[in-house]
């Protein structure tokens, strides 16, 4: 069963012509599946992109200061938050291009243009996938945590072998809520308070279970270096110091094979500095955000 969800090549996404216009109730629809928030004033907009079981107050240490100069674009991913679960379709999702897909619908009945696509670890390979496909919709990315395979492969450390994952994701079918809660205090590592933890576990306890297994596998076994070097935006990489889910070579990797990206190691540990470490995480973006 799990393999089958392993090395999925990434299918073309149906785009409509940037000219179409944009029904309102398209609009709405895509609204109402993905619970799109649009905060705060000022461009260029900033569309977040969760990652993993995680809905958009993810961001929330982020976004008082985000607000206060960009409009920023928040939104669920079907399966989490308050997104329509009866959207979920196990072939759409069946890769991380059916999560793109969305973005680059949510893109579109929005009319973005100029947009900086801020993505967080899963979330981010998602929205390079959506910038690749149509990056008529997007200036500059920020990627937080970010790794295009976790899997070691011949000539690249991901800083897991398949076996690993395998397991990982074995425990998460046998106590969905048990494995949420060591995963989430594994991610956020050690020297930050328990609450951090215990943020992250309500997040993946929020997220339905069924939908978030698949998506699991879908994102921990995905391949996607084969999109990095399509990605021909200004990238800034934000890495941290010790990252469980993300080792340094995987974003010395990304600043290689990325055609124009500078890279970012954090003080903060673990896999959530959008959440363990917001003002370091702000300190580190504003420059980029703030270039022209």
């Amino acid at each position: 069963m799990l393999s089958t969800f392993a090395k999925q090549p990434t299918p073309a996404l149906p785009l409509a012509g940037v000219a179409q216009p944009v029904l309102a109730a398209q609009r709405a629809e895509v609204m109402r599946r993905h619970h799109v928030r649009i905060l705060g004033e000022g461009k260029p907009p900033l569309l977040l992109c969760n990652g993993f079981g995680c809905s958009q107050h993810i961001w929330n240490y982020l976004l008082p200061t985000l607000t206060r100069t960009h409009q920023v674009i928040c939104f669920d991913q079907v399966g989490a938050g308050d997104s329509d679960l009866s959207a979920y379709d196990p072939h759409k999702y069946a890769t991380l291009a059916g999560y793109a897909h969305d973005v680059v619908e949510i893109c579109q009945v929005l009319e973005l243009r100029d947009a900086i696509l801020v993505g967080h670890s899963a979330g981010a390979m998602i929205g390079l996938l959506a910038a690749v496909q149509a990056p008529q919709y997007f200036a500059k990315a920020v990627l937080l945590a970010a790794s295009p395979c976790y899997v070691n492969e011949p000539g690249y450390y991901g800083g897991f072998e398949r076996a690993d994952v395998l397991e990982v994701l074995a425990s998460m079918d046998q106590n969905y809520y048990s494995w949420a809660s060591q995963f989430a205090d594994l991610l956020i590592g050690p020297g930050y308070a328990s609450s951090v933890g215990e943020e992250l576990t309500s997040y993946f306890c929020q997220a339905d279970s069924a939908i978030a297994r698949q998506f699991a596998r879908v994102a921990y076994l995905a391949d996607s270096r084969a999109s990095v070097p399509h990605l021909h935006l200004p990238t800034l990489l934000v890495q941290c110091s010790d990252d469980v889910a993300v080792p340094a070579e995987v974003g010395e990797y990304l600043k290689a094979h990325l055609p124009q990206a500078q890279l970012v190691t954090l003080a903060a540990t673990g896999h959530c500095p959008h959440l363990s470490a917001p003002l370091e995480t702000l300190a580190a973006m504003q420059p980029f955000l703030q270039e022209a």
